[in-house]
């Protein structure tokens, strides 16, 4: 029984791989079940086995993103000693991981969609966590304010950095790095 279940936890992120690589190369429209079921080497009706359509899919895959993403933010975030390292290294400790499981999961933001906006807002209470931490002197809005644009500019830029070949992307992954850093120095910021 427990083998049986090993290969049938398997058997749903083989599909769940497929998808997501599908889905990143063709979009969410142009993949169908067979196209899935195909690319993880199944049968179809294997895959109705585990999944009764693409939605279904969808969400768990979309349930597996946002806990891959909820785990990339508490790396990003996963010890007190953060609010105390030098700006540029607490930056690199913040962008990296999101960086990481971006250029991982290209499909990512499409699939989490909504979902991720509590996830967005946590990102953005625990930078503004960070702000309160190293400037205690910030008033509210200044911190609530800087946390948000700080966020914002990490949005804005993941398209591009995720779109982007090697060596360009390290290069605009620095870029962004450079750009935080330099918004969040003091005598506004960090």
């Amino acid at each position: 029984m427990v083998k049986r279940q090993a290969r049938g936890r398997q058997r749903i992120a083989e599909i769940l791989d497929a998808a997501l690589a599908l889905f990143a190369e063709t979009g969410y429209d142009r993949t169908s079940t067979n196209a899935i079921a195909a690319r993880a080497g199944i049968s179809p009706g294997s895959l109705y086995q585990y999944f009764p359509n693409k939605e279904a899919i969808a969400d768990a895959l979309s349930e597996r993103l946002l806990g891959e993403l909820r785990e990339a933010h508490a790396a990003a975030f996963d010890d007190s000693a953060v609010a105390g390292l030098p700006l540029p290294d607490l930056v690199s400790r913040v962008v990296d991981p999101l960086v990481f499981f971006h250029v991982a999961n290209p499909g990512a933001k499409v699939l989490i969609g909504e979902k991720g906006q509590p996830l967005h807002t946590g990102v953005t209470d625990r930078v503004g966590a960070l702000l309160r931490a190293r400037s205690p002197h910030l008033p509210d809005d200044d911190v609530r304010r800087t946390s948000t644009v700080a966020v914002q500019i990490v949005a804005a830029l993941m398209g591009g950095i995720v779109a982007a070949p090697e060596p360009e992307r390290a290069a605009l992954v620095q870029e962004l790095k450079r750009a935080l850093t330099g918004y969040l120095a003091p005598p506004g910021g960090l």
